[in-house]
């Protein structure tokens, strides 16, 4: 039998570790922009709601307690302005990054059936359409694609990794497009929280949804927000068809949301402090890192939300790569996320305070 391992593209990271090894080698240390992992602590109010859930034995439920559900739903219409939410209408979920990635096997997608995403993107797009067996489709305009055979259609804003945020003309005309086709559309809102130079809107806003969640899927994590990368904490929310059917599969497959995590899941969505704390470190460290690319010769373009700087010298990327892997400073090629990323690198923002400005000195700013 065939490894489904076959399917899969290489894991594109481990062509990043000679680089690491030169970055590794300064003699201040590495700092690491690749990854976009968090770094600064969870919050303690969540810290504190997972220790308090720490005695729970028995198996969690794959739909959620109540508060969680009750959490989920409230959080769903007040930041993100949907309306009739009930709890028929989210879903928690193992991370994000599990569901981006089962997401077209759980829904029975397979040979001869087509996923679409966008060229540059999230490589875990493609790793789940491969691992149905279904045809990956890159776009470069939604609304452009050939329907046929097309039953997931993937939207990213903001985006990863250029931090591009589609507009509401945009957003509105991918769903009108979507419907019309018979096309699932599932938008990966994952930074819609991180927001610079413009304002992200969620899919199941009534000015893009026309009020009803029909046909849409929004995907959301905490990952970023609150810091809780390490817990997996994430949900998806929308078309009450689509959760049920995908409950009914995940319960046989024991796809649980630890009880701990539940509870620091209630805590997190309920409290907007700790977000905007964590806003304004890294809306200090995305400051000094552009000016410092920029005075260094590199191009800052569209990154006007997430996590990163879209950054480019108008050369191949893997040369930027290696220029700034001889500073210390290490970055994800362009390539990872398409072909059309090849003369772009993705620079993360997520380093402590102290390793961004040893970057900044780095670039020589």
């Amino acid at each position: 039998m065939p490894a489904v391992s076959d399917r899969l593209p290489v894991f594109p990271w481990d062509r990043l570790e000679p680089y690491k090894a030169t970055a590794a080698a300064h003699p201040d240390g590495i700092v690491d922009l690749s990854v976009g992992t968090p770094v600064d602590p969870v919050p303690p109010l969540i810290q504190a709601a997972l220790s308090e859930a720490s005695d729970t034995p028995g198996y969690p439920t794959v739909w959620g307690t109540t508060e969680l559900r009750d959490a989920l739903t409230g959080w769903v219409g007040r930041r993100l302005g949907a309306t009739g939410v009930t709890h028929r209408n989210v879903l928690p979920v193992v991370g994000s990054k599990e569901l981006v990635a089962s997401l077209p096997t759980q829904l029975g997608i397979g040979p001869g059936d087509r996923v679409a995403f966008p060229r540059l993107a999230y490589p875990t797009y493609e790793v789940g359409a491969r691992l149905a067996g279904a045809e990956p489709v890159p776009y470069d305009e939604p609304t452009e694609l050939d329907p046929t055979g097309l039953r997931l259609l993937w939207l990213n804003s903001p985006s990863n990794p250029t931090g591009r945020v589609l507009g509401k003309d945009e957003l509105r005309a991918a769903v009108e497009w979507a419907r019309a086709h018979d096309v699932l559309l599932v938008s990966d809102e994952c930074y819609l929280e991180l927001g610079w130079s413009a304002d992200p809107v969620s899919v199941l806003h009534p000015e893009i949804s026309g009020g009803s969640m029909d046909g849409l899927i929004a995907v959301h994590s905490l990952s970023k927000r609150s810091n809780l990368a390490g817990y997996r904490a994430a949900f998806a929310a929308g078309d009450a068809a689509v959760l049920g059917e995908l409950l009914a599969v995940r319960k046989h497959s024991g796809l649980m949301v630890p009880a701990p995590v539940q509870a620091a899941t209630v805590a997190a969505l309920g409290d907007d402090a700790h977000v905007a704390e964590q806003r304004e470190r890294y809306a200090r460290r995305r400051s000094a890192l552009r000016e410092a690319l920029e005075a260094y010769g590199l191009r800052v373009e569209h990154s006007e939300a997430s996590l990163y700087l879209w950054s480019t010298r108008d050369e191949p990327c893997w040369d930027t790569v290696a220029a700034l892997a001889e500073l210390g400073i290490l970055v994800a090629p362009g390539d990872f996320y398409g072909e059309a990323g090849a003369r772009h690198v993705r620079v993360a923002f997520t380093a402590t305070d102290e390793r961004v400005d040893a970057a900044v000195r780095r670039l020589g700013y």
